[in-house]
């Protein structure tokens, strides 16, 4: 058993009610989410970072749900024994009434093991949930977003998750509400058991995929299928200690889609963690409000070109030949912390190609 499951109702009050320092953006025509209490369950994972915990604790509050899961890994040494309990405790300081179920290892799993198992555990219990890991700062209106579009797309298999990220908000022109995306963004998120149930932490058809290149059916930029190969192949070989990798590789070859929001809902704050130790330029992003009760949908369930190609062209596309070192400082400022480890592959390819 990877921890301890534990039921409790329990009335949170919280120690420090002190405001966040997230620049938020205004729109007067957006509802308030804690104007009324989430029905869908919120799940918040966490580990050693009880300050960070307590921020994104306070943004749920904003919008409370009815119930709260809470997934944390253990400590890897007996210093860090202190802040692991510092972090857990921070639950116990809600000012909600909520039903609270708790799933704590004993011992470090990391991140792989811990964030997977523990969303096993979450979708074994609800079928649909909202993400947030310690470090991942929402708008308060993030939670009827996602609350409103996972009842919207419920039963569409084509629709893998919701994110609350958009990497490029104001850059193109979106008329709608939200786009879809093939790039599945986790730093704030929603989900349905049915799709998570497709999750392969093994990725055990990638060398079957990548011999039959499919990534050419899906990506036109060879840039772009270079960068995916690469860290699929280090994901698959255990070369680095994430879950999100095998997410994506997992959504995209279910031929899955993510919403991504017009406007960036939530933003990371975390400069110190477990694959990382300096902000990206995706990082401590702006937040806007999103009235989930005057949605503008898309016509049609389709990845648009608009955004996807946007984002690789900012974040991806190798600068001119010969100056491979550039391209993936860029790169990796860009990308999601547990990814940053395994770019030297995707260095050396764009070595190989600077002839």
């Amino acid at each position: 058993m990877p921890g301890r499951l534990n039921w409790q109702r329990l009335l949170f009050r919280s120690a420090n009610r002190s405001r966040r320092t997230l620049r938020t953006e205004p729109n007067p025509t957006a509802a308030k989410s804690h104007d009324i209490t989430l029905a869908t369950p919120a799940a918040i994972l966490l580990w050693n970072r009880p300050a960070l915990t307590a921020t994104v604790c306070e943004a749920i509050a904003e919008a409370p749900p009815r119930k709260l899961l809470v997934v944390a890994d253990g400590p890897r040494t007996v210093e860090e024994a202190a802040l692991c309990q510092q972090a857990r405790a921070v639950i116990n300081k809600v000012d909600w009434e909520c039903e609270v179920a708790t799933n704590f290892a004993d011992e470090n799993l990391g991140c792989k093991q811990r964030i997977s198992s523990g969303l096993d555990w979450v979708f074994s219990l609800v079928e649909e949930a909202i993400v947030l890991e310690d470090d991942c700062l929402p708008h308060p209106t993030f939670f009827a977003f996602c609350q409103e579009l996972l009842r919207k797309y419920r039963d569409d298999e084509r629709v893998m998750m919701i994110s609350g990220d958009n990497f490029l908000p104001g850059q193109i022109g979106i008329e709608e509400s939200y786009v879809f995306s093939r790039y599945f963004a986790v730093w704030g998120w929603a989900s349905w058991r049915r799709a998570w149930h497709k999750y392969d932490i093994s990725m055990q058809n990638w060398e079957t995929v990548k011999a039959q290149q499919q990534l050419a059916a899906l990506y036109s930029q060879e840039y772009v299928r270079a960068h995916l190969a690469a860290m699929f192949d280090a994901a698959q070989r255990n070369e680095i200690d994430t879950w999100d990798i095998q997410w994506f590789y997992s959504c995209l070859f279910q031929h899955g889609l993510s919403v991504v929001p017009k406007a960036n809902l939530v933003s990371n704050i975390g400069i110190v963690g477990a694959h990382s130790s300096s902000a990206g330029h995706n990082h401590n992003l702006p937040v806007f409000a999103m009235d989930a009760h005057a949605l503008r949908h898309p016509a049609w369930v389709f990845p648009d070109e608009r955004y996807d190609s946007a984002f690789f062209e900012r974040n991806l596309r190798p600068p001119r030949r010969g100056v491979a070192g550039t391209a993936v400082t860029r790169v990796s400022k860009a990308l999601p912390a547990s990814w940053r480890q395994h770019l030297k592959a995707v260095k050396n390819k764009l070595r190989r190609g600077s002839g």
